[in-house]
């Protein structure tokens, strides 16, 4: 059982992933977020489903991966201006994707198409191997550091522009535990001001209606 400290960093945690994802337009959407422990280790975690099957990523959703790992450090470091350990799996993976861009799928401004890793057995530990010099690598590493620093950096920055809408979702998410990525919206949209795409069309004309004859009860009539 978390302590309610721990809960309401975790809920901020999660949310941080899933707003940061939900506001970049090449990231998969949100199905799923819930701060009820897994066995497994996670004390939280935000599903994302892509809308169709897919076998390729390119090179933006690739970009948009990355800035949605760092979500969550950031929603801590702009929350409670400081990091926790809970972070580091997100860290590994932002990590891992980077420099996977980098050295085996050429969509590095800096190296272009230059096959700097492969991959060993895929049936034994699945590793891979430089093929490059040491100085090379460290030239990766230091890349591979400049786009963390960036990633995080935009994952700041979209918190920040939406602080009003992750504390809500947050606020809403200590309370439910789980919440589905409809609810997650639906909050998301009031805040912004937003209308829900999916309202049935006669209460959007209703909506309408009745506004038109606010105004013309209000509008001045002429005297006879």
């Amino acid at each position: 059982v978390m302590k309610p400290e721990e809960r309401k960093i975790v809920s901020y945690h999660e949310v941080g992933h899933a707003l940061v994802n939900a506001l970049q337009k090449d990231a998969e959407p949100v199905q799923k977020i819930t701060i009820v422990p897994r066995t497994m280790g996670a004390l939280g975690y935000v599903l994302q489903v892509p809308e169709e099957e897919k076998y390729l990523n390119t090179k933006k959703e690739i970009e948009a991966m990355i800035v949605g790992f760092l979500g969550g450090r950031a929603a801590e470091e702009i929350v409670f201006d400081t990091v926790t350990t809970g972070a580091a799996n997100d860290i590994q993976q932002a990590t891992r994707i980077t420099r996977a861009m980098i050295t085996q799928y050429g969509m590095s401004d800096k190296f272009g198409m230059m096959g700097l890793e492969s991959r060993e057995s895929m049936y034994l530990d699945n590793g891979t191997r430089l093929n490059c010099s040491e100085q090379m690598a460290a030239e990766v590493d230091r890349e591979i550091m400049r786009i963390l620093r960036e990633s995080y950096e935009e994952a700041k920055r979209l918190l920040l522009e939406n602080r009003e809408a992750l504390d809500k979702i947050a606020e809403y998410l200590i309370e439910k535990e789980t919440i589905t990525g409809k609810e997650f919206m639906r909050i998301f949209r009031e805040v912004k001001g937003i209308p829900d795409p999916d309202a049935p069309a006669e209460t959007v004309t209703e909506v309408a209606a009745e506004e038109v004859k606010t105004t013309k009860e209000t509008e001045p009539q002429d005297m006879p």
